[in-house]
């Protein structure tokens, strides 16, 4: 249940309009997802949040997959449901297959094991690591 009235496109303020536009034209849909209508209760977030995320999702030096694949891994390791679904379908729309999304949870699995025991050892970092 969300903690916030979701604003939907026609009831809309004139400013979190020209957002949901944005969102529709960079991703070539018109669907607006749940998170920005939560967003949408506070414009300034809306548009900050969607800015940066636009900046940081964009094609770089690392590709729109990998991006949206440690954006799952990320996702999966804070425990955030919404993000882990809507970065998988992202993932997949980008063209991740299902083989590579299971290496990516084997991965996302065994790193959280390791981080687990290295952390509860509290093991030194090995002097050549820190270079």
């Amino acid at each position: 249940m969300s903690t916030v009235t979701l604003v939907e496109y026609e009831d809309a303020s004139p400013e979190v309009i020209a957002v949901y536009d944005d969102i529709r034209a960079v991703r070539n849909t018109d669907y607006i997802n749940n998170f920005w209508k939560a967003l949408a209760q506070h414009p300034d977030t809306l548009k900050r949040v969607w800015s940066s995320l636009k900046a940081v999702m964009a094609e770089g030096e690392i590709d729109a997959l990998t991006k949206e694949m440690i954006y799952i891994a990320v996702s999966v390791a804070n425990n955030c449901d919404y993000c882990i679904h809507s970065h998988t379908a992202s993932a997949f729309s980008k063209g991740m297959t299902s083989g590579q999304y299971e290496e990516l949870m084997a991965v996302i699995g065994m790193a959280h094991q390791t981080n687990g025991i290295g952390s509860g050892l509290k093991v030194p970092v090995d002097e050549c690591y820190l270079k």
